[in-house]
């Protein structure tokens, strides 16, 4: 979870509105996940506000399907589809000063991650990370919660990740050391539907 400022160059969207489609099960999408390594227990739709939860929306944009796009000062992340069309997810994003911005490509993916807090999260909270120095194991109480999505440049990695979160009442606001969070239920729906190489853009205000 980097701190870097680096500057880069986006494409922004040409048009979104938040037009859902209609008849969606949404509490279907967030039902109990007993198959997974850590299982996931049902999440009560009144625990989601409405505009977070995930739903497939209308999204003109130029970018191809596949791609990625996180709209950091409206907190949401767009899968982009065929036929102008995007899933739409609730994120939490990081703190001013501390966010990706930019275009970056999925370098690798992994379930259940380990976490590691970065040098420059330990040098700026020492009493908060120093002690996960050496690494946090995969499982419920892992800050990358379910899946992490890890996002490189030109080969090198950039310590920004797409992930889920122990803290899913933070998804909607700018709360993180950088990286964009996802409820479990999402991430694990977004980590199926890309693919290593996969373009993404982070659009900052």
């Amino acid at each position: 979870m980097s701190i870097s400022r680096r500057g880069f160059l986006f494409g922004l969207p040409l048009f979104v509105t938040g037009c859902a489609s209609s008849g969606v099960d949404h509490q279907a999408n967030y039902a109990a996940l007993p198959d997974e390594a850590f299982p996931l227990k049902r999440v009560p739709l009144d625990k989601i506000k409405p505009e977070l939860r995930r739903q497939v929306v209308a999204y003109e944009t130029s970018h191809k399907p596949g791609t990625i796009v996180v709209d950091t000062p409206a907190r949401r992340l767009y899968h982009v589809m065929e036929n102008g069309q995007a899933m739409r997810y609730g994120v939490g994003v990081g703190r001013a000063g501390l966010a990706l911005s930019g275009n970056a490509y999925v370098g690798r993916k992994a379930e259940w991650p380990t976490w590691t807090p970065t040098p420059n999260m330990i040098r700026r909270e020492p009493e908060k990370n120093l002690k996960y120095a050496g690494g946090v194991p995969g499982g419920p109480n892992n800050p990358l919660g379910a899946r992490a999505i890890y996002l490189y440049r030109n080969g090198n990695d950039t310590h920004f990740r797409i992930h889920g979160t122990n803290q899913p009442q933070t998804i909607g606001y700018a709360m993180s050391s950088g990286c964009v969070r996802m409820m479990n239920h999402d991430v694990i729906d977004l980590y199926e539907r890309v693919k290593v190489g996969d373009r993404v853009v982070v659009l900052q205000a």
